[in-house]
Formats: structure tokens, C-alpha cells, sequence
């Protein structure tokens, strides 16, 4: 009987080792999946966080953007607006220049053999 009692201490042993291993083995699970979990708070944070300052650029873009559109189209006019002015005034210059031609032809006409011969002089 002694031998069945040293067998069933020595099962008894291993058994309550087995358990102690497991509840080590447990408890190291445990503090990493804390870990985990504590790194999971910090990411979802850092996500929040992120995802503010991302609709926050994004809203300043748009409105960069839109200002931008503003510049161009008001550039754009203001170039266009002056294209017109410069082609007026090449325009009225033309014109001033035959005027003045004509005019100086009517002031100063030439008298050859008689006859009157005006003079072109183009500038």
C-alpha cells in the first residue's frame, strides 16, 4: 500500500506541477494579451486623432482649392480683358497713324508739273 501512496504522491506532484505550469503559461498569455490590448487603445487614439487631422486637411484643401479656382478664373478674365485693351489700343493706333498720314498729305501736298502729288509716309 505504501508503494500505491508514494505512486498516487508522485501523480499528485506532477499533477499540481502541470497545473502551476499551465496557470504560468495562463498568466504569461494574460499580461501580453494586456499589452496588446493597452497597444489596441493607443492605435484606435492615434486613428481618432489622425482621422481629425486628415478631415481637417482635407477641409483646408478644399478650401485652398477653391480659392485657387478663384485666382484662375479671375486671372484668366483680368487676361483676357487685357488682350482686348491691347488690341484696341493696336487698333486705334492703326487708325491715329492713317489719320495722321492723311492728315499731313492734306497739309503738305507736293505740286509737280502742275499737278498735285501727295506723299505716303508711313511710320
Amino acid at each position: 500500500m505504501s508503494q500505491q501512496g508514494a505512486a498516487l504522491q508522485s501523480y499528485n506532484n506532477e499533477l499540481v506541477k502541470c497545473i502551476e505550469d499551465l496557470c504560468g503559461k495562463r498568466d504569461e498569455l494574460h499580461r501580453s494579451i494586456l499589452q496588446e490590448e493597452e497597444e489596441k487603445q493607443k492605435l484606435q487614439n492615434d486613428i481618432r486623432v489622425l482621422t481629425e487631422r486628415l478631415a481637417k486637411v482635407n477641409e483646408s484643401l478644399a478650401k485652398k482649392m477653391a480659392s485657387r479656382n478663384e485666382f484662375d478664373k479671375t486671372i484668366a478674365e483680368t487676361e483676357a480683358a487685357y488682350m482686348k485693351i491691347l488690341e484696341s489700343s493696336q487698333t486705334l493706333l492703326n487708325v491715329l497713324k492713317r489719320e495722321s498720314s492723311t492728315l499731313k498729305e492734306k497739309s503738305y501736298p507736293t505740286t509737280t508739273g502742275g499737278s498735285t502729288q501727295r506723299t505716303l509716309t508711313q511710320s
